[in-house]
């Protein structure tokens, strides 16, 4: 950890947050947007309240895009053209990586030196952009992985495609050089000490957080009749990318054996699956509805787009439960918005949703992914005893703010700040550009 003459150092006047793949406009729940865009915009509307400037720079993915867009008040979303601007897939990202570095670093160009005290990189595409704007302009890189490659090989789904040696490299390069690594959870933290030899005093833990102000308790039949859901019904719910990893399959894979073991629920239960195809699983966009078809089901499964904001809310309202069964889950946002509306969850054990969900009190988590177990927990959690989960899961949710993580990041940058810059070094984008 930071020396104690660092912990009250004072934070940048402007950061630059790097989102290559993905940019913060993008409606979550569909393509590569998900949890990481909610981060970036939650963190940086705080930290601009708190006097902080941001510029969020993002890979341009359309030509009608403007090269710049007031996102909040002090934060701006820079589009950067690198590569052509549609038809690329994070595999074919990698060849962009300088091209983007040098759209940053003619940003910092044009204003005063010193322009940005701190980069922060999320992912490690924008991890790799930061090595390079670090070693430029002398800053400090702070690196958000979200979600890292060799915890995600040791639990692929079945099908899933690993990831690549180019993306384990690349992770294990800004381990060893970014100047902080930020996890979400100690999980994650002992995950980085262990599969990538971090050093213990550059990883700090800082959970996530969660709207109070969008995901609140309120209305439950007024959430169900603004969705045509009928007030008697058990009502199941899915949010997020439609992905191998996200594991919507399996969800539908228990509703099936609990029709089994209660038929008596079919004229009552309704499975809602809120999301868009993501990553491999754009690879057979129609393979969920083919499913619940196949398991006989899809009388009982409704497919709704991503949704925002308000709207989103009343489907977690109108749930009586939502099943978060991802394989792997660096922290599991949807858990905490779900609880934070007064909805119980049903989780695996996996990743930070032992921290996301309370076991037991406000939710249950499930070791595996065996149907049976699932359709038991789904049971217990929705039907039998739900009015005790969920009188704990706005408390439990509470624990978690966008406040909370945006005071620790503006501390951590601070701290980071006050600290030795990076050493001065050439780059490929100095090489190719001649910068």
């Amino acid at each position: 950890m930071p020396s104690p003459k660092h912990r009250f150092a004072l934070p940048p006047r402007r950061v630059a947050l790097l989102s290559l793949h993905t940019s913060p406009l993008e409606q979550p729940g569909t393509g590569d947007a998900g949890g990481m865009n909610v981060y970036v915009v939650q963190t940086a509307v705080r930290m601009a309240r708190r006097g902080t400037e941001v510029e969020i720079f993002t890979r341009a993915t359309s030509s009608d895009l403007p090269p710049v867009v007031e996102l909040a008040p002090g934060v701006t979303v820079r589009h950067v053209v690198a590569g052509p601007f549609e038809g690329l897939n994070k595999d074919e990202l990698p060849a962009q990586l300088c091209t983007f570095a040098a759209g940053v670093l003619r940003a910092e160009a044009r204003q005063e030196p010193g322009h940005y005290g701190i980069v922060h990189s999320h992912y490690w595409l924008s991890g790799q952009v930061g090595r390079m704007v670090k070693q430029r302009l002398g800053v400090p890189l702070v690196h958000s992985a979200h979600t890292l490659a060799k915890v995600k090989n040791l639990a692929l789904a079945a099908g899933d495609t690993p990831e690549p040696q180019v993306r384990v490299s690349g992770e294990e390069q800004l381990v060893a050089e970014a100047d902080r690594l930020i996890a979400n959870t100690e999980a994650e933290a002992g995950e980085l000490r262990a599969l990538y030899d971090a050093s213990a005093d550059r990883v700090l833990t800082i959970s996530p957080g969660v709207d109070l102000d969008t995901f609140t308790p309120g209305d439950r039949e007024a959430a169900r009749a603004s969705l045509g859901l009928a007030t008697d019904q058990v009502v199941l719910a899915f949010v997020g990318r439609i992905q191998p990893l996200k594991a919507p399959d399996v969800l539908l894979r228990a509703v099936a054996e609990l029709l089994s073991l209660r038929p008596e629920l079919r004229s009552r239960l309704v499975t809602l699956i809120v999301g868009g195809p993501s990553g491999s699983g754009l690879e057979q966009p129609e393979a969920l509805q083919k499913l619940a078809g196949e398991l006989g089901i899809a009388d009982v499964v409704r497919f709704l787009p991503p949704q925002a904001g308000p709207r989103l809310a009343d489907i977690y309202r109108a749930a009586d439960v939502v099943a978060v069964p991802s394989h792997n889950e660096s922290f599991g946002l949807v858990a905490l918005e779900a609880q934070a509306c007064g909805t119980p969850v049903v989780a695996a054990a996996v990743g930070g949703l032992p921290v996301a969900v309370a076991d037991g009190r406000s939710g249950l988590l499930v070791p595996g992914h065996r149907a049976g177990d699932w359709a038991r927990a789904l049971a217990e959690v929705a039907i039998e005893d739900r009015p005790r989960y969920a009188v704990n899961a706005a408390g439990h949710a509470r624990r978690f703010s966008w406040d909370r993580t945006t005071d620790a990041l503006l501390t951590a940058y601070g701290q980071v700040a006050s600290a030795i810059r990076a050493p001065r070094g050439a780059t490929c984008v100095e090489r190719e550009y001649a910068i």
